[in-house]
């Protein structure tokens, strides 16, 4: 039997983003496979009950809540040692890619992607500061890194110069939860959200690495084009100064079918996204890209960009674009728009693109590279 001891401060209630959901997902089913070993899930406040997936799974709430770039030097590299060193555990895991730096416990590091590497200006000058500062640091120290697409780790190992054998592909994967709608259904949710017009539809944070500012340009082109009733809905949190976007926003000509909803539940979003015409996603970087395959689950055809993982995770069963391009943007919305036999094929060709991915696939990758860590140990 092992002591496991993981990093689960992003499993936050009703809150989850890309990380925590790899977090919920890979862990609910690796401790409730695994009842021979004991997991300590380590919080950074109170916790929602239904994140203890089995009876072998200990919570214990450490503070500070670390929430800031500061309190992160705190609570990984002062408080952590300390207790993990208490518990005497075998194996600490961090889904999030923060970790002790010194600590004699075996550590299995998750870096998802390595963007701020790439367009450090994205984040504020704290955030900034500390992924650049640390991130090498996290994964040479670290004694197995695990990652989410083939384009990720190639990316540590060119920027940092990690050695590939230690590095694992493990994927993301789609809740289950992310299912086609029959047409009455979709109707429904159309008049809630969009007044029963059609709609592009956008997933993710409002942040400049996602490229919100070029599809709001895209959109208004293709609207001038095309005499159409459709509507373009955008899903998320508005993150750091989203000046640009603001400022884009306010010169449309067709704002007033530019719909924000903000943030919803997944009980929502679902819903959202299978009603959808199409999910465009055109970030100028992404790891992999979860709202391509959710989309993909819900037979939702995809205009996405050529860049980073985005070709690796949606194969040949999306529509590709250069984000930086507002042209080619617009053009794949017109596309998917009025050619209905392009937009056909596109739906059956997911339909074998998703099976390569799924989270009980990720789980297995996942357990394989605690697997290593310990036979190390």
């Amino acid at each position: 039997m092992a002591r496991i001891a993981v990093n689960t401060r992003l499993l936050l209630e009703d809150k989850m983003e890309g990380i925590g959901w790899f977090a919920y997902e890979t862990l609910k089913r690796i401790t409730t496979s695994h009842p021979e070993h004991e997991f300590i899930f380590i919080f950074d406040r109170p916790y929602s009950k239904k994140f203890i997936f089995a009876h072998n799974v200990k919570p214990v709430v450490l503070f500070p809540p670390a929430r800031h770039p500061f309190l992160y030097l705190i609570y990984f590299h002062w408080v952590l040692p300390i207790y993990l060193w208490f518990k005497k555990a075998d194996l600490f895991i961090s889904p999030d890619g923060i970790m002790p730096l010194k600590l004699s416990t075996p550590v299995l590091n998750v870096i998802h992607d390595i963007n701020f590497e790439h367009r450090p200006k994205d984040l504020p000058f704290f955030h900034r500061w500390f992924y650049t500062r640390y991130y090498k640091k996290y994964a040479y120290a670290c004694n197995r890194l695990a990652t989410v697409s083939e384009y990720s780790k190639q990316d540590i190992v060119k920027t940092y110069g990690i050695n590939p054998d230690k590095i694992d592909v493990v994927y993301n994967g789609a809740n289950e939860k992310y299912v086609p709608l029959e047409e009455d259904a979709q109707h429904k949710v159309r008049l809630r959200i969009s007044y029963g017009r059609p709609y592009f539809l956008y997933v993710g944070s409002i942040n400049p690495r996602k490229n919100i500012a070029n599809l709001l340009r895209a959109f208004d082109a293709f609207k001038k084009e095309l005499a159409s009733d459709m509507k373009l809905v955008l899903v998320g949190n508005k993150m750091q100064d989203n000046s640009d976007v603001n400022d884009v926003y306010r010169q449309m000509i067709h704002k007033d079918d530019v719909l924000f909803l903000g943030r919803v539940s997944t009980s929502d979003l679902k819903d959202i996204l299978a009603s959808s015409y199409a999910l465009t996603y055109v970030p100028f970087f992404e790891g992999f890209g979860i709202p391509v395959l959710e989309a993909m689950y819900c037979e939702v055809p995809v205009i996405t960009s050529n860049t980073t993982s985005l070709p690796e995770v949606a194969g040949d069963a999306a529509l590709f674009v250069d984000p930086n391009s507002v042209k080619a943007i617009k053009e794949a919305m017109v596309e998917i728009y009025s050619n209905h036999e392009h937009r056909n094929e596109l739906i059956k060709k997911e339909k074998l693109q998703r099976k390569k991915f799924s989270w009980d696939l990720t789980a297995d990758k996942f357990w394989l590279s605690i697997e290593k860590v310990l036979q190390q140990k």
